[in-house]
């Protein structure tokens, strides 16, 4: 099948491999703009653009979409059957939503409709949902309300978003090119959308962590901004990274923030009205390390109040 692929980070890299490797035409990949670094001096490709180009694939990577005419007709060039989407980072007017024969499909982090928006794998470990996954929907100009096609799902266990953004990377790739191969004859399903939530954009203030929160939201954080924007707290002036911790059993009347205990199984840290374990720190220019590693050359005294 013709297909125009849009993507731009590492999430949508495997479908757009898989797509290839099942020996799909691959007309085109569209892509954002290339980004410069903080200091401007060099210019940094989108993961898409860099497996693109290593797969010969033609890239275009237009400053706008809506009412840029140029890339419109560029677009309608290639012919594609379809246009796959995968964390492209941009929403796709409906002149390019109408363009192919068979439709837009998109790859989302998600099942659907739970957690539309941008920020699916994150929310879903924020909630303590038991189960996420992988949805391949048909793109209309809602945001993510189209008809489903397939779903893949797997346990959030204890993993990390680093972790579960891997695995539903990979698995968005075999989905898209199961449903590919299904096109004629899977029957879309409509969305409840009494049933949708939503996940917005995550900013680096997100990760500060509120100790009014229950522990267990708190060590469900932990593992949601892992490896990004990260949870922190400050001691004094000091940055607090935590990247592991747990709920433990107890209550405590002490303001939330207060360290209550440090030692072997870490810290123990007010919050909510319950006690948050933390179990894994960062201190700046440093590594993440044991929370009881840290102690062994350091010491935090107890009725300290972060944040």
């Amino acid at each position: 099948m013709k297909i125009v692929y849009m993507g731009t980070p590492d999430f949508a890299v495997p479908a757009l491999q898989a797509l290839y490797e099942a020996g799909h035409e691959i007309a085109g990949v569209v892509t954002r703009p290339d980004a410069k670094s903080n200091r401007g001096k060099k210019i940094h490709f989108s993961p898409v653009k860099e497996k693109a180009l290593e797969l010969g694939i033609p890239v275009f990577q237009p400053q706008k979409l809506k009412g840029n005419e140029e890339f419109q007709e560029t677009l309608a060039a290639l012919a594609p059957e379809v246009i796959v989407v995968a964390a492209y980072g941009r929403i796709l007017p409906a002149s390019i939503l109408q363009l192919p024969a068979r439709g837009c499909l998109n790859i989302h982090g998600s099942l659907l409709p739970r957690f539309r928006g941008a920020a699916p794998i994150q929310a879903a470990l924020l909630e303590g949902d038991e189960m996420t996954g992988i949805t391949i929907m048909q793109m209309e100009e809602g945001l993510d309300t189209g008809a489903m096609l397939l779903k893949g799902s797997t346990p959030t266990a204890e993993k990390t978003c680093g972790e579960l953004h891997e695995e539903l990377a990979a698995m968005g790739g075999r989905l898209i090119v199961e449903a590919l191969e299904k096109l004629d004859t899977i029957v879309p399903q409509v969305q409840d959308d009494d049933l949708a939530t939503y996940a917005p954009m995550i900013s680096k203030q997100d990760g500060l962590v509120d100790f009014t929160k229950g522990p267990q939201r708190l060590a469900r954080q932990m593992r949601a901004y892992d490896p990004w924007p990260g949870t922190y707290t400050y001691c004094g002036d000091v940055m607090m990274k935590f990247w592991k911790g747990c709920a433990i059993d107890g209550e405590t009347d002490q303001a939330p923030g207060t360290v209550l205990a440090a030692g072997p199984e870490g810290i123990d840290i007010a919050a909510g009205g319950g006690i948050l374990r933390v179990t894994q720190l960062q201190m700046p220019g440093k590594r993440r390390i044991a929370a009881a590693e840290y102690l062994k050359g350091n010491s935090i005294e107890i009725g300290t109040v972060l944040g």
